[in-house]
């Protein structure tokens, strides 16, 4: 087999390995998720210090602000909500990377006593400001 014809073979079964991937990825997924009693999905976060408290910025692009707890639980933060898919009634799903369904993050606080500050929504993120009591 000549060389051209190798890799023209070799990149055919590359693109077809991975569209079997993709069906298999939307076979298995189920919007059930969103119905679930559990979290599941956990946004990422950044944590910085300042002289006077913490600033946690957590990713949560899409999620409402109605659909959102923020709780000071002794040692704990607890941000949880639900993400909800888009109204895709007059499309069809392509591609879903974004996690969707509940979610949760339980961010462990240093030894030390806070309240929560002030909570805003920048760039699809949530800030929260802790003081240090």
């Amino acid at each position: 087999m000549p060389l051209r014809n190798f890799e023209t073979w070799m990149w055919a079964e590359a693109c077809e390995i991975l569209n079997r991937a993709d069906r298999l990825h939307r076979q298995f997924f189920r919007p059930s998720v969103m119905n679930a009693k559990r979290p599941a999905w956990e946004p990422p976060i950044d944590i910085y210090e300042t002289n006077c408290g913490f600033k946690i910025m957590i990713a949560l692009p899409g999620v409402a602000p109605e659909h959102l707890n923020v709780i000071l639980e002794g040692d704990h933060l607890l941000v949880g909500g639900k993400r909800h898919l888009p109204d895709s009634s007059q499309a069809q799903i392509r591609r879903l990377e974004i996690p969707y369904g509940r979610f949760e993050r339980r961010i462990e606080l240093p030894e030390g006593r806070f309240e929560i500050g002030t909570s805003e929504f920048v760039n699809g993120c949530l800030l929260i400001s802790l003081r240090k009591i």
